[in-house]
């Protein structure tokens, strides 16, 4: 029975995680108050004394636009912690899995990205992203590094889709940016592909994952609105409207197009990633009922 530690427990993943990945061993949860992602030195001698098989990352600083003013914050957590963590990992030969971001490309593609695409994040939250994972690779050969984009689900913090549905009991019309595509991916997929990566004790390496398909934030709130209205959902939206990025400025710039390949994940794995759209039915169905009670 593999020891895994695992960080970031009160996140949309790291919530995920603490229930799939049971069925690879002992899960060792962290969270912030027990683990200080601020302080390196720190982070090293805890996993030392816990001595894991596995490291499991789910901690990050997520503040995409906060990021460009807390700029130290966002390095320490998503940048230093990492390093430390591998650091770690390679003293007690263990191996090391980092969750990371679509945020390290800058959107230029025009095809999905694959994970020998050259990097280049716009703003400072893919930049610390991108250090982390960087670190990972110099300091520790036994590591999984997994990117992934545009994360929802019922635990953790707000996200889209539970913002889109607050707004929708709110308000009768809505502009949303329709001019950024990529793939929506429910945590809980997330959580599951992470559990099969270490299952099958993969080759270490970068691996994709999203939901499959692809979408603009308005073809997801449309699809939010219309799937919620289905399940019973008390919205009073009436009218979606699609705007460009222009349209509504943000602190950080997003990439344009950050549609992820999961070609190499589905080939080493031998399953395809579910379709976006049947993932989010299930996660409403699972927050409506959550709601209810």
């Amino acid at each position: 029975m593999k020891k895994i530690l695992l960080t970031g427990i009160t996140g949309q993943v790291g919530q995920e995680l603490q229930e799939t990945l049971t069925s690879v061993g002992e899960v060792v949860g962290l969270s912030r108050q027990e683990l200080d992602l601020t302080r390196p030195e720190q982070i090293e001698q805890k996993i030392v004394e816990i001595n894991p098989d596995i490291i499991v990352n789910a901690a990050a600083y997520t503040a995409v636009d906060k990021a460009e003013t807390e700029s130290e914050l966002a390095i320490a957590i998503n940048a230093d912690a990492p390093k430390a963590m591998a650091e770690a990992a390679n003293k007690i030969a263990a191996t090391i899995v980092h969750i990371s971001t679509d945020y390290v490309f800058d959107g230029t593609n025009h095809t999905p990205y694959k994970e020998d695409d050259a990097t280049k994040p716009l703003g400072m939250y893919g930049k610390s992203k991108l250090l982390g994972e960087v670190g990972i690779k110099q300091i520790c050969d036994q590591h999984i590094i997994l990117r992934t984009a545009w994360v929802y689900g019922c635990l953790g913090h707000g996200n889209f889709v539970k913002t889109m549905l607050r707004l929708g009991v709110e308000r009768e019309e809505l502009r949303v940016v329709a001019d950024q595509i990529g793939s929506p991916t429910w945590a809980y997929d997330i959580a599951v592909a992470i559990t099969q990566l270490i299952s099958h004790e993969v080759t270490p390496g970068t691996y994709h994952f999203t939901n499959s398909g692809v979408a603009s934030w308005y073809d997801l709130a449309i699809a939010i609105f219309t799937e919620a209205e289905k399940l019973g959902f008390p919205l009073k939206i009436k009218q979606v409207l699609p705007i460009t990025t222009a349209d509504y400025p943000t602190p950080a710039q997003r990439p344009s197009y950050s549609v992820l390949s999961k070609v190499k994940f589905s080939q080493t794995l031998g399953i395809y990633p579910p379709y976006w759209r049947d993932s989010l039915i299930k996660m409403l169905t699972q927050w409506r009922t959550l709601t209810i009670i």
